[in-house]
């Protein structure tokens, strides 16, 4: 039985997150989207980050 990466997961929903806010601001939502991204882009790193942590310890256990 092969091991699932989660990685298609976690790039998967920050896309869903990305198509939601264009797709409000399509709609007349006011949301200022690169005001948004300006603001949180550390955040994406510091995911990004924990992601890598994460499955360096997933593959330690495993192997």
């Amino acid at each position: 039985m092969s091991k699932r990466k989660p990685e298609p997961l976690f790039w998967g929903l920050i896309l869903l997150v990305i198509g939601v806010l264009f797709m409000l601001d399509n709609f007349g939502v006011d949301i200022d989207i690169w005001k948004i991204v300006g603001d949180f882009w550390p955040l994406i790193l510091i995911a990004i980050g924990a992601k890598n942590i994460w499955l360096h310890y997933q593959g330690r256990k495993s192997g």
